[in-house]
């Protein structure tokens, strides 16, 4: 099957994140692809270092994601969304599952928190496989895939084929250019990320933004480790690969054996 990875522009506003996530999946969806990921907490915008949340209403937030589910509907694709979700007076840094027909499957809250953001989101308390066609999946936001391994081997014992990675990494203003995906004297992420998918023999699919000076690019890796596919740096995008399920055995998962 096909999958894809998006590398949008940080959002102005709702409205504009919105806008990008149609165009995007319109694209995707021309090239074949049966889903598409977008990055952490693309609606409204991951809040900056240091920052704080972007002032969204709960009620605005759901019609972003009522858009967002007619967007998968209209083009016949299922969308992985990241944004800021509430659960009565708490938000939650979150991924909606969203199906091609609309339906919301399901949703992954970010669990480990970075702790720089323990003043921003509430901390979800459980991890969640998902099933979308003949793909099994798993999510793991950021901070997880990159320092939490665990995240991405739950969902491998579980039988996931593939673990989408969302996250943010990187700025405008200056920085390290990249030029070449997993250079030895660039940042670890990329590396992190190839580890994932070697150490659980699955796929791992990223999503960051489109930033001048990105950590990390947007990729599909597979479970040799190898880099299939990745967004050129600094450029917004999508990237569009066939993987295959039946490499994707879970087979280094599924021999852990728990001490004690």
């Amino acid at each position: 099957m096909k999958i894809a990875c998006a590398t949008p522009n940080y959002p102005k506003d709702l409205k504009d994140g919105v806008s990008q996530i149609r165009e995007m999946t319109r694209k995707a969806a021309q090239e074949g692809a049966e889903i598409i990921c977008f990055p952490e907490s693309f609606l409204p915008g991951y809040p900056f270092a240091g920052g704080h949340l972007i002032n969204t209403s709960s009620e605005d937030l759901r019609h972003a994601l009522e858009q967002v589910q007619h967007i998968a509907q209209q083009f016949n694709i299922a969308i992985l969304l990241p944004m800021d979700g509430y659960i009565g007076d708490k938000i939650f840094n979150v991924v909606y599952v969203i199906d091609k027909s609309g339906e919301i499957l399901g949703s992954q809250a970010k669990n480990q928190l970075d702790p720089s953001e323990d003043d921003l989101w509430s901390a979800g308390t459980q991890r969640h496989l998902f099933e979308i066609g003949n793909l099994k999946f798993g999510i793991s936001i950021c901070h997880e895939g990159f320092r939490y391994p665990e995240t991405v081997r739950w969902a491998a014992i579980q039988g996931a084929q593939v673990v989408f990675h969302p996250f943010y990494a990187g700025v405008d203003e200056n920085g390290q250019l990249l030029k070449e995906w997993g250079q030895k004297d660039g940042p670890y992420y990329e590396k992190a990320q190839m580890v994932r998918a070697l150490e659980n023999t699955i796929y791992i699919a990223t999503s960051n933004y489109a930033f001048q000076y990105p950590e990390a690019a947007s990729c599909i890796i597979d479970p040799q480790g190898n880099c299939i596919a990745y967004q050129q740096y600094g450029t917004s995008g999508i990237i569009v690969a066939d993987i295959d399920l039946e490499k994707a055995t879970g087979l280094l998962a599924k021999r852990f054996k728990p001490i004690g």
